[in-house]
């Protein structure tokens, strides 16, 4: 079973995150962070790697609603959202929350995951 939803989009790198950042918008989620993992580890092990992007994506009502319920949910926020450069194009993949809220074993939270879920299948539903 995935832990990730994927989708291959055809474009320049630094388009395809803009295009990220939008469709998280316009679902109600922020982009908290933003880790340019390429340059992190060219910067901290003088590595070259591909282009390779973390967005760490947070909607504030459902981390409100979440937070409520169970003060821990905080150490699986934000949801991340990876853009990356692959063979075929430049790949965008967002987390699965449904699987990540899953690891609280709180039903309380499955509608938040539903929702956040369904949110994040409509970004890559935008491309």
């Amino acid at each position: 079973m995935s832990y990730t939803h994927r989708t291959q989009v055809d474009g320049e790198f630094d388009d395809v995150v803009a295009e990220t950042i939008d469709a998280l918008e316009d679902e109600g989620f922020g982009v908290l962070c933003d880790i340019d993992v390429r340059e992190t580890l060219k910067q901290k092990l003088d590595e070259d790697f591909r282009q390779y992007r973390i967005l760490g994506a947070c909607n504030p009502q459902l981390a409100h609603q979440g937070l409520e319920d169970d003060l821990e949910l905080g150490t699986l926020l934000p949801c991340n959202v990876v853009v990356y450069d692959d063979d075929d194009g430049v790949v965008v993949s967002a987390v699965d929350p449904k699987r990540l809220i899953g690891v609280a074993e709180n039903d309380d939270l499955d509608p938040i995951g539903d929702d956040a879920y369904e949110r994040f299948e409509r970004v890559l539903e935008s491309f």
